[in-house]
């Protein structure tokens, strides 16, 4: 027979259950937004994982207090040395990703704006209504 005390412990479990379900697709999610953030930055995920630092009130970004879940990874730039992250989740909603300290990668392939050098006789010839006014 299902007594009140047996029922009270079978829901327990089960809210227990549904929260560590709800945490583990928090954290997924948190990762998929560091993969993407890394990808985007040009710098590599290392180990594919997030680790849950803190869990607890954190200023979002009106300074007001919510509660919030840190998760910290790694990363590298060279493959040589490893550097921390951070991401800041209010529920399922990204705060922020920091990355810490680190080189930023060399551009695979300069780009056309910096490598060219205008010449300011030349750029005046071809913008007549730009010269100079002199009072």
């Amino acid at each position: 027979m299902l007594t009140l005390a047996n029922l009270s412990i079978l829901l327990l479990l089960a809210g227990i259950g549904a929260w560590l379900w709800h945490t583990h697709g928090l954290r997924e999610r948190a990762l998929a937004a560091v993969r993407q953030h890394c990808a985007k930055t040009g710098v590599e995920l290392l180990d594919d994982n997030v680790a849950l630092r803190s869990f607890g009130p954190h200023p979002d970004a009106r300074g007001r207090q919510r509660m919030a879940r840190i998760y910290d990874f790694e990363f590298t730039v060279t493959g040589e040395q490893r550097y921390n992250g951070s991401i800041v989740m209010f529920g399922r909603h990204v705060a922020r990703i920091e990355l810490g300290a680190h080189p930023f990668p060399a551009p695979s392939h300069p780009s056309r704006q910096s490598a060219e050098v205008i010449q300011l006789d030349q750029w005046r010839r071809k913008h007549p209504l730009h010269k100079q006014h002199h009072h």
